[in-house]
């Protein structure tokens, strides 16, 4: 089924970049708390505090979620017993292999205004797995990959604004 490795999912985006996305957050943390300093002195600004709070959280929710996306999906034959698994390369860096077998559904959202697409994958008795935006891949070699898996791509709902669907 596969010789060597076969790559079906690869990211445009395979990097963390943690020093922008770190130097965005204090910015935004520092102009927000010297908002609140010059409010606090004229009126009571709890509710600035709050809202610094809620958005330093969201974006440490949105960094643990983002080093979960999937960057790299490649078809590998594996080297101990012979058989075809799926490696899936996460962006935080973690590896895992799995049985193409296993996989229930591949969903391809193809960007409309941009050549980009986004991956869903399943993994059956798991949550899904989202990649970061990538190439468009071809949908015939997810489905000879996983033969058992639903593979689908469609179009994103949503367009450029101005320009009809």
């Amino acid at each position: 089924m596969a010789n060597g490795e076969d790559l079906l999912w690869d990211a445009v985006d395979k990097g963390m970049a943690f020093a922008p996305r770190l130097r965005r957050t204090a910015v935004t943390a520092g102009c927000a708390g010297l908002f609140v300093l010059v409010l606090w002195a004229y009126t009571d600004a709890v509710w600035a505090a709050w809202t610094i709070a809620a958005y330093v959280l969201v974006e440490i929710a949105y960094r643990v979620w983002d080093r979960q996306r999937l960057v790299e999906v490649d078809l590998v034959v594996s080297e101990a017993d012979g058989l075809v698994r799926l490696r899936l390369r996460r962006a935080g860096g973690r590896t895992t292999e799995h049985d193409p077998q296993h996989v229930a559904r591949v969903l391809i959202i193809r960007d409309n205004v941009v050549d980009s697409a986004k991956l869903r994958l399943r993994l059956k008795g798991k949550a899904a797995l989202f990649g970061r935006a990538g190439r468009l891949p071809a949908v015939t070699a997810w489905r000879k990959a996983c033969p058992r898996a639903h593979v689908q791509d469609r179009n994103a709902w949503w367009g450029m604004p101005g320009v009809p669907d």
